[in-house]
């Protein structure tokens, strides 16, 4: 790994410290009333929240300019010049250590062994991006899956201010939560994977070496059925609030409906 990445990396592992510890609550007591009344462990929570908010729209933002402008990765997905990627990745790289140590200092309150299984297979995956400068493409399309975070998190921050799963603002948010996350993890699978199998066999693929291909299908599988396993769960949260909502519409409407007949049959009558 070059100094330029190793700089990156410690910097966006400072970086995000210093939003945790001080920008956030600065910030957060500013923005939000029903901040000051969270405990302290949901106060901790909501800093990384905020946190891995901001990691995700750089970093998921900075992707989809990569994909769209950066025609060497796009020319060759294995071997192509991968300076933008490798600054991505970095910043990345820097956000899950800053995660995997708060995870440990909260583990009581915090601890995921998903979300530690997931941060590992992504830090496995991207050291070959980092060190040798590989599979920028791929690399750079598996970080497109951040932009459904911000969803994910403004979730959890209703349910910390105690918003009622059927408030119109959690409703809407978690519709785009379950939409954005399908097509940004779920519905490019087949598109992904097509790409990777349509590497097996030629110069570039062979040049690798055992290890990072290992490296990077091994990964690409634990994080998929990860993103699988959470989609299920978004999608059956999802379908149980809406469920809800619309049951006590419908209950309402009824209610409505038999206040009218009610009166319409005492008009009757008089």
């Amino acid at each position: 790994m070059e100094m330029r990445e190793l700089t990156v990396v410690a910097g966006s592992f400072v970086s995000f410290q210093l939003l945790f510890s001080v920008a956030s609550p600065r910030l957060s007591s500013t923005i939000s009333p029903g901040y000051g009344r969270l405990p302290p462990a949901k106060l901790t929570e909501w800093h990384s929240r905020l946190v891995s908010t901001v990691h995700a729209l750089v970093v998921g933002f900075f992707c989809l300019y990569i994909l769209w402008f950066d025609d060497a990765i796009n020319a060759n997905p294995v071997w192509g010049d991968p300076r933008l990627v490798k600054l991505n990745v970095a910043i990345t790289c820097g956000y899950l250590l800053y995660d995997l140590v708060l995870l440990a200092c909260n583990w009581s309150t915090m601890g995921d062994g998903f979300f530690v299984c997931h941060h590992l297979a992504a830090l496995y995956a991207y050291g070959y991006v980092l060190t040798r400068g590989v599979l920028p493409y791929f690399a750079n399309f598996r970080l497109i899956s951040e932009l459904s975070t911000p969803f994910v998190n403004q979730r959890w921050f209703f349910e910390a201010l105690k918003y009622p799963r059927s408030h119109r603002m959690v409703v809407l948010n978690g519709v785009a939560m379950a939409a954005v996350f399908f097509l940004v993890r779920i519905a490019v699978m087949p598109s992904y994977w097509a790409s990777v199998f349509a590497t097996f066999g030629t110069a570039d693929f062979e040049r690798l070496g055992l290890g990072a291909q290992v490296a990077w299908i091994t990964s690409c599988i634990a994080l998929d059925i990860l993103n699988t396993i959470w989609m299920y769960k978004i999608a059956r949260g999802c379908y149980k609030v809406l469920m809800g909502r619309w049951g006590r519409k419908v209950k309402e409407g009824a209610e409505v409906a038999s206040s009218s007949d009610r009166k319409d049959v005492s008009n009757h009558t008089d």
